[in-house]
């Protein structure tokens, strides 16, 4: 016997073996759908007793298997069923002929036979045959499991016989020699009266005998005679057939133990009402009756003390298999025994045990086998590993299998039965084809035998032709064992893998294997290596803005209370995933990828776009070339969200070496990412802003650089005005249906003046909307008016260098020139004059917000912003300012040193005053007279908005409208003949408190009236010696409280221009009353006249000096409020003349 059943288990020991064949001609598939209802009878209750019959069925079975029936009576072949096609009568006796030769085969030890016939009709077919059957098709047979049963019925009645027949005790008759076939001639020529021989036939008798009733279901008889046979055959040292009483021994107590068998449970027995150690139970030992029946409870101690326990079992398999090892002819059932010990081992748990016996079953010669038998042997020893639970030990006998399918000894390799055996090696080795289970933390298993199988696998795919196949497997390869390939293992990897992608190209199709097997897709994750996943905002000119105050705005939920904290919880959740900004539909959209390159060259990735779901997106791919090992290296992604709501960025796609991969984040945890679903709004137009002036690559602020379209820069003069021609072009799809424009002075330490920046909206608003390829002009005037007063520095230099600032007389040249500075000064005072020229930096950004289209409905625009970035230089200075009486009340001179920083000659000019030159770094002084300024008049500030605003704010705004008034009447300009510029200068920023109380006009006006002539601007009043002359004065009240009653004295006096004046007038001046006035309370915005008179007795130039009198009321008041214009009046003795 040389070819083990490997399928075989303790239990088959009970079993009778009945072979199914075809006879002649059957189509396959017919025999095994008949086959398959035989077997179904695997076990018959006999009628006359109440035991189990087991059966084996066989549909191949070796002769020379059959010759050791006497060893192991479950191996003697005692039934035969042929199956047999038959069209005709004719054919008939030929049909019958071959039946008959094939029970020849088996004649030796068959029991019984029977012949299914199908297809035959007729005469021959109406025959009543015990041993044949006769169906009209292979459909047409309903009867057949039932002849089955007759059939086990009658092969029972002959096992029953013989065991009968061996189990009496004849003592009369001679016990024959039951031997193995290569036992037979070693026992030509022994002595067979000798005890010694007889013991050997009785042993082995009863071992057969042994067998015969465990196949008819009397367990404790077969349980008795094993222990006697053991006896027996110790006794002589027949240790082959020793080992088979022991092995009978542990084939009943393993019946009796585990009556569910130990097969697993694809061939495991389905419980009887009628088990065999129930059955055993009805029969006690000796009691060989026909029936079986016994009446003696007794039998359930016997079997129990006769029966092995678990323990003893493994031990005797042991025992048994030692004893077959001695000889060499009989490996075949050695291996077997091993495989049953396994089997029964598998199902204590015991697989450490096991695995030695498996251990021993590896190196058990069977001599010369076949390459198909040592698949077959391979493969059972990796299913019994893996019954035990030593799955890496069962995968390598399962890979040892697969590449014995293609031995170079085989003529056409098996290269699909090679695969499948790989394919089924992968979870022993800790291998999945799913790239995902690879994911999850540490790795697991060992990688070298997993690179060593992945690759078989490759180069089994690629000889089945299957370069699909192949390209999965070694994508799975690079994806999954990167991290252990050294750097030339990764460079034949990728070789091989553009080999095969250049004829079969890798997708993310599932691939389905003829078994049914799945192959998922293999995304190369780490061909670039993502490491984080950013969505980056549109620009800031292209960013939407909600129109704030909507209703609806803000308004997420639906909740009555300001605070919950399973609102909050939710909307915490939500803000993991939703990005704040938005995206418009229509616009070119970023994704940041900081990607690295593990591989050591470098790497080309042909085709990296984004995944997206949610709205219609249109992805535009982008190829890359990552070097060597590159770190992190930033990669942009871009695409166009066709319609608008919100959309999900799932992962990216590329393609790399040949193989196209989609990346989903759900499925990278590693790669960090802020956020992955942002709104997408309607669409709104897009506006291009061009400008007359050069753009600048100036940055407004650090911080905000981002924040601006684009900057302009400019140099001006201070107080100079530029105009900036602004296009503003529409170059989206929708029409641009609101514009507005606003301007922002950033924050600065120079103090502005005026309006910087200025504009006339309404022409360009008259153009709306703006349709795509459109465009309007704009006109912004850029005013620059910063403070014009020099700092102290510059002030003590110019007094150093001789300008007498106070003092001057009014009949003292108005202007000076500087006098030339020592050489002492000269160089020192660079720095101090570098100071003065320093350039001032102002900054402003004008910001256009425009909208249309469907964002427009949606309630979101766009701003544009334009930096605006002048350097000041200085045009002129104002040093000092002081002022000086006029001739008149209402009038005064302010006094203005002009200082001229600049590097080129400048004219300053003023309204109604003549020009002034100024010679680079010179100071003069120019004398300008103005009429004071009534500041009352100003608009006050509204009550409302002054409860909200600081005193110092308050007094800020009303010193800059009288600022604001003073230089709309100076009209100060200057201008730089050299370079045609020209510009405006403030004296707003260096006039202080006391200036402006100078200039102001005094809320009490006073006019002085002689002979009802005003007297005032050195106007002489001519009168006649010897006449009365009118004197009248009169108070105009125009402050907000009322004055009086006040008292004026009227005291007159000469003044000799010498510093000498004569008070004492006694006698040629006369009053024609009191000499003092009485004026009585006089309202606001009323007037009061007090008139008098005197007499001049003689001729010549008189002076009228009128002062108050010192009372509470004037106290009160400041002194300037009283300030009297001077009376001259010139007594002539002649008459007066006309005109004069």
């Amino acid at each position: 016997m040389s070819v083990p059943d490997y399928m075989q288990c303790a239990e088959d020991h009970q079993t009778v073996l009945v072979v199914v064949q075809p006879v002649g001609i059957v189509p396959e598939e017919q025999f095994f759908k008949i086959y398959k209802r035989i077997a179904s009878v695997s076990q018959v209750s006999t009628r006359d007793s109440q035991r189990l019959l087991y059966i084996r069925y066989r549909h191949h079975y070796l002769p020379e298997n059959n010759d050791w029936g006497d060893f192991q009576t479950h191996r003697k072949v005692v039934g035969l069923i042929s199956i047999t096609t038959c069209a005709s009568a004719k054919e008939w006796p030929q049909t019958a002929e071959r039946f008959h030769g094939q029970k020849e085969v088996y004649s030796s030890t068959l029991y019984d036979s029977r012949l299914l016939v199908f297809g035959l009709r007729g005469d021959v077919a109406e025959q009543q045959r015990t041993d044949v059957a006769f169906y009209p098709d292979f459909e047409d047979c309903p009867d057949v499991e039932k002849r089955v049963d007759d059939f086990v019925e009658s092969i029972f009645i002959v096992l029953e016989s013989k065991r009968l027949d061996r189990a009496t005790d004849k003592s009369g008759d001679k016990i024959p020699l039951l031997c193995v076939p290569f036992e037979k001639k070693d026992f030509v020529g022994l002595d067979t009266d000798s005890r010694h021989y007889k013991k050997r036939c009785q042993g082995r008798m009863r071992k057969h005998v042994g067998d015969l009733c465990l196949q008819a279901g009397m367990l404790q008889d077969a349980l008795v005679h094993y222990h006697m046979a053991v006896e027996l055959l110790r006794g002589v040292n027949d240790f082959l057939w020793l080992g088979a009483a022991l092995e009978g021994l542990c084939s009943a107590s393993v019946i009796f133990h585990y009556p569910g068998g130990t097969a697993g449970r694809a061939a495991r027995r389905k419980p009887s009402v009628s088990q065999p150690a129930d059955a055993g139970k009805r029969h006690r030992p000796g009691a060989l009756t026909a029936s079986g029946i016994s009446a003696d409870t007794s039998t359930e101690i016997g079997r129990a003390k006769n029966c092995l326990s678990p323990e003893d079992i493994i031990e005797k398999y042991k025992e048994a298999i030692s004893y077959y090892g001695k000889y060499k002819n009989a490996g075949v059932i050695e291996l077997e025994a091993c495989v049953k010990a396994v089997r029964v081992l598998a199902i204590q748990k015991r697989a450490r045990e096991a695995s030695e016996f498996l251990q021993n079953a590896v190196y058990i010669n069977l001599g010369q086998l076949s390459e198909e038998e040592k698949i077959q042997r391979y493969s059972i020893l990796s299913e019994l590993y893996q019954l035990i639970g030593f799955h890496r030990k069962s995968a390598f006998f399962k890979r040892v299998a697969a590449m014995q399918c293609v031995a170079p000894t085989i003529p056409e390799p098996g290269w699909r039965a090679c695969y499948k055996l790989l394919l089924e090696t992968l979870p022993g080795y800790s291998l999945s084809l799913d790239p995902k289970d690879f994911s999850k933390g540490t790795h697991r298993g060992w990688a070298a035998v997993q690179m060593r199988l992945l690759h078989e696998l490759v180069y089994a795919s690629r000889r089945m032709g299957n370069p699909g196949l192949s390209v999965r497997h070694l994508s799975f390869l690079l994806q999954t064992m990167l991290d252990f390939l050294s750097d030339q293992e990764k460079k034949e990897v990728t070789q091989s893998l553009e080999n095969y992608t250049s004829k079969c190209p890798g997708g993310m199709e599932v691939i389905t294997l003829p078994d049914g097997l799945k192959l998922p897709p293999v995304p190369f994750t780490k061909l670039p290596i993502v490491r984080s996943v950013k969505l980056l905002n549109l620009p800031v000119s292209l960013r939407p803005h909600k129109v704030k105050g909507l209703p609806g705005q803000n308004m997420s939920t639906a909740s009555p209370f300001i605070y919950s904290p399973i609102i909050m919880h939710n909307r915490g959740e939500e803000r993991c995933k939703k990005i704040e900004f938005q995206w418009v539909q229509g616009d070119v959209c970023e994704v940041q990828l900081m990607v690295y390159n593990p591989m050591p060259y470098e790497l080309r990735v042909e085709n990296m776009g984004l995944l997206t779901s949610g709205v219609e997106f249109e992805s535009l791919p982008a190829a890359l070339s990552l070097p060597a090992e590159s770190g992190l290296y930033p990669v942009t992604l871009v695409g166009v969200p066709r319609t608008a709501g919100n959309i999900t960025v799932n992962g990216y796609h590329t393609a790399v070496f040949g193989v196209t991969s989609d990346c989903l984040l759900e499925g990278l945890p590693s790669v960090k990412t802020s956020g992955s679903l942002v709104e997408v709004i309607p669409s709104l137009p897009r506006l291009q802003l061009s400008t007359s002036l050069p753009r600048s690559a100036h940055a407004s602020q650090p911080t905000s650089r981002e924040e601006l379209s684009s900057t302009v820069s400019l140099q001006l003069f201070n107080g100079e005005t530029q105009q900036l021609t602004i296009t503003l072009e529409n170059i989206g799809s929708e029409d641009i249906e609101t514009l507005e424009l606003t301007s922002k002075i950033l924050s600065t330490k120079e103090k502005v003046f005026g309006e910087f920046l200025s504009w006339e909206l309404e022409e360009a608003s008259s153009r709306l909307p703006l349709k795509s390829g459109q465009a309007v002009t704009l006109t912004v005037h850029i005013k620059v008016e910063l403070d014009f007063s020099g700092q102290e520095s510059l002030l003590q230099d110019l007094n150093d260098d001789g300008i007498s600032v106070t003092g001057l007389p009014i009949s003292s040249p108005l202007r000076q020139l500087l006098k030339p500075r020592s050489e002492s000064r000269a160089a020192g005072s660079e720095s101090g004059r570098a100071e003065y020229s320093h350039v001032k930096t102002l900054e402003a950004f004008l910001n256009f917000k425009y909208s249309g289209g469907a964002g427009r409905v949606e309630g979101y625009h766009r701003e544009l912003s334009l930096g605006v970035h002048v350097d000041v230089e200085p045009s002129v200075f104002f040093t000092r300012v002081n002022t000086l009486p006029a001739t008149s009340t209402r009038q005064c001179h302010l006094l203005l040193d002009i200082f001229n920083p600049t590097e080129h000659e400048l004219t300053v000019s003023a309204d109604n005053n003549q020009d002034l030159v100024l010679h680079a770094s010179e100071c003069q002084r120019m004398a300008i007279q103005v009429d004071k300024f009534d500041f009352e008049s100003l608009p006050q500030p509204d009550q409302e908005a002054a409860r909200f605003t600081s005193p110092k704010q308050q007094e800020e705004e009303r010193q800059h409208a009288q600022g604001s008034q003073i230089n709309s009447k100076l009209g100060i300009c200057w201008t730089i003949p050299s370079l045609r510029r020209r510009g405006e200068a403030s004296v707003e920023g260096v006039l202080n408190q006391l200036v402006l109380e100078h200039l102001q006009l005094a809320p009490l006006q006073w006019d002085v009236l002689v002979n009802g002539r005003p007297c005032d601007c050195d106007v002489i009043a001519d009168c006649r010696a010897g006449d009365p002359v009118t004197l009248e004065v009169r108070l105009t009240n125009r402050s907000k409280n009322a004055v009086g009653p006040l008292a004026l004295t009227v005291v007159p006096f000469q003044d000799f221009q010498n510093g000498v004046q004569n008070y004492d007038l006694g006698d040629a001046v006369s009053f024609i009353g009191s000499n003092t006035f009485y004026i009585d309370t006089v309202k606001p915005r009323e007037s009061s006249v007090c008139v008098g008179a005197l007499l001049f007795l003689y001729t010549g130039d008189f002076y009228l000096n009128i002062k108050f009198q010192d009372d509470s009321a004037g106290r009160e008041l400041p002194l300037a409020w009283f300030t009297l214009p001077s009376v001259h009046i010139r007594a002539l003795d002649a008459p007066l003349q006309a005109g004069a």
